[in-house]
């Protein structure tokens, strides 16, 4: 029994460059832990990482500075949250899928001025 799931999405800048992201949470996702992310996403699709805690996709892995230009904006897209594949579970999970939904659940705006790129 598959007891991980795998939060996916994304940042797209203005120039359509695209950065795929994703976490490993612990725990089975449902359809119902899906339609939870959904509800508190900004025009059914958006939403701002470091308000919830999850990696900015733009972050980059090797710990090099990304220096925000005039393309970049605050907005992540969500993709799916799903089950993890056997190869995907690796390392310690993010958090567990109930802790994401709680995240996107409490939040009543979404506030720009968190991301480097306000």
């Amino acid at each position: 029994m598959n007891d991980f799931s795998i939060f996916e999405y994304l940042y797209r800048d203005a120039g359509n460059y695209k950065i795929w992201c994703s976490v490993l949470l612990a725990g089975r996702a449902t359809p119902a832990d899906a339609e939870i992310v959904k509800a508190g996403l900004d025009r059914g699709e958006f939403f701002i990482a470091e308000q919830i805690g999850v990696p900015a996709a733009h972050a980059r892995a090797d710990g090099a500075k990304h220096m925000p230009n005039e393309d970049d904006h605050v907005w992540h897209e969500f993709s799916e949250l799903r089950a993890a594949e056997a190869d995907e579970i690796v390392g310690e999970p993010w958090g567990t899928v109930a802790e994401l939904g709680a995240r996107f659940g409490s939040v009543l705006r979404w506030d720009q001025r968190l991301s480097p790129h306000w």
